[in-house]
């Protein structure tokens, strides 16, 4: 018998998130390597940790950009 995945995270799973490294997310933010650890300590960059590697999915970047955009516009 075979368990299937309710539609929702059936379709979250079937779209491969790419997961950036840190001097990706450096280049593409435009800062240093202690600010970008910095964000990711104080959690305002959300992370995974594979073994020791730090990867941060896309959808974390854009919404930390998003977020940062409406605080910026109110």
């Amino acid at each position: 018998m075979t368990a299937h995945a309710p539609a929702a995270l059936h379709q979250e799973l079937s779209t491969p998130e790419e997961l950036l490294t840190v001097p990706q997310v450096m280049d593409r933010l435009q800062l240093g390597r202690s600010a970008v650890y910095a964000l990711l300590r104080i959690r305002q960059l959300a992370s995974i940790t594979l073994g020791r590697a730090r990867r941060i999915p896309t959808r974390a970047l854009t919404d930390f950009i998003r977020t940062h955009l409406d605080q910026e516009a109110a």
